[in-house]
C-alpha cells in the first residue's frame, strides 16, 4: 500500500535563507506510542528557527538534513500512539515540538504529548500557535529570572523595562508584566508606539529617540529587572538605569552576553546580565492557554501566509520588524 503524502516545506544544509526553502510531498508521520499525529491548522515562527538554518547551533540541530523548521503548531489530533491516556482524534489542541525534529511548516506533524495542551474554541488556532516559544520565554523571564509574581503578591511594585515591545516574546512581556501589577515601561519603533500602550505599558519610548537609545525612563524610573529581546544594546547602557540590584534577562544571548555574565559572578556584581535558554513546561503552556481564554493574554498578529508560500513568512522573520507574531496555515 503506498503511503500518503502530505505538502511540507524543509532545507537541505546550513546557511541560506528564504530562497533555500523547498516545497516537498513527503510521507505523512506516523506516531509513536507516546505522541499523537496532527492535522496542522496554524504555525507560528520565531526567529529559533531561521537562526537554526543559519547555523547558530551547529551542529547539535538541527539533528538532521533535510529538517523541516518550525515548532509552535495549533491542530487537531487524528491520531494517537497506544501510551496516549489524554488526547483522542478530534481533539483541538496546541504544542510546542521539539526544536531537534521541528515539523511545523507541513500539513500534519506528530508532537509529544507531553508538551500538548487542549485549546479551547475561545482561543483560535492562529493565537494559539503563536504562544508556545514567545510566551513562554516571556514568562519564564518574568516569573523565574525577574521573580515577579503574576497573581500581584510580590511585596513591593517593580519597575520593568521591556525592549523590543512590539515584537513576538515583547507583546507578550508587557501583558504579563501587567497582570503581576508592575511598571512596565517599553521601548518599540514609532509606529507601534500606540499598540504597545494599547497592552497595557505604561511608559511607552521610541527606540530611535535620545531618550530611547539610552533606554531611560521617561519618569526617571530605576529597573528592578529587563525583559530584552531586541539585540545589539551594550551592557554600558543598561547598567545606569538599573536598580541596585537589577537584572537584564538577555532572551537571545550572545557570546558576549556569557562573558559579561561570568565577569559579573567573578566580581560579585549586585547588577547582573543573566542569559535565559527556554524551558518549556506543559503546565506553563496550559496557564498561557487558559490566560488567552479568559481574554487576559491577547496576540498580536503580524500577518499570515499560505504553506504555499512560507518563504513570504521566513523572508519577514529574518528581516526583523514584525509587529507580533507571524502565522503560516496550511
Amino acid at each position: 500500500m503506498a503511503e500518503k503524502l502530505m505538502h511540507a516545506v524543509q532545507y537541505s544544509g546550513y546557511g541560506g535563507g528564504a530562497s533555500d526553502l523547498k516545497h516537498v510531498e513527503v510521507p505523512i508521520p506516523v506516531p509513536n506510542k507516546d505522541e499523537v499525529l496532527l492535522k496542522v491548522e496554524a504555525t507560528s515562527m520565531n526567529p529559533f528557527d531561521w537562526k537554526v538554518q543559519k547555523g547558530m547551533l551547529r551542529p547539535l540541530l538541527p539533528r538532521k538534513f533535510p529538517h523541516i523548521p518550525c515548532g509552535d503548531v495549533a491542530g487537531e489530533v487524528v491520531e494517537v500512539g497506544s501510551s496516549v491516556k489524554d488526547f483522542k482524534a478530534g481533539d483541538k489542541v496546541v504544542t510546542l515540538l521539539y526544536p531537534r525534529s521541528g515539523g511545523g511548516l507541513a500539513q500534519f506533524v506528530t508532537s509529544k504529548e507531553n508538551m500538548t495542551v487542549i485549546r479551547p474554541l475561545e482561543v483560535s488556532a492562529a493565537d494559539a500557535a503563536s504562544l508556545p516559544v514567545a510566551a513562554l520565554t516571556a514568562l519564564q523571564a518574568l516569573t523565574q529570572a525577574a521573580g515577579l509574581k503574576l497573581d500581584g503578591s510580590s511585596s513591593h511594585q517593580m519597575n520593568i523595562l521591556v525592549t523590543a515591545a512590539s515584537g513576538g516574546v515583547g507583546h507578550y512581556a508587557v501583558q504579563l508584566t501587567k497582570l503581576g501589577n508592575a511598571h512596565v515601561t517599553a521601548t518599540c519603533g514609532a509606529r507601534n508606539l500606540e499598540l504597545v500602550k494599547s497592552l497595557g505599558a505604561d511608559e511607552v519610548v521610541d527606540y530611535k529617540t535620545p531618550e530611547g537609545a539610552a533606554l531611560k525612563s521617561p519618569s526617571g524610573r530605576k529597573y528592578d529587572a529587563v525583559i530584552h529581546c531586541a539585540t545589539g544594546i551594550p551592557w554600558s547602557t543598561f547598567e545606569p538605569n538599573l536598580s541596585s540590584n537589577g537584572k537584564v534577562i538577555d532572551i537571545s544571548p550572545s557570546f558576549s552576553a556569557f562573558t559579561t555574565f561570568a565577569l559579573q559572578k567573578l566580581t560579585f556584581s549586585k547588577k547582573q546580565l543573566v542569559p535565559l535558554f527556554l524551558s518549556p513546561k506543559r503546565e506553563n503552556l496550559d496557564y498561557l492557554v487558559k490566560l488567552a481564554r479568559d481574554g487576559k493574554l491577547k496576540t498580536v498578529i503580524d500577518s499570515k501566509h499560505p504553506l504555499r508560500k512560507a518563504e513570504d513568512a521566513w523572508a519577514k522573520s529574518i528581516d526583523g520588524h514584525a509587529t507580533g507574531k507571524i502565522i503560516v496555515e496550511p
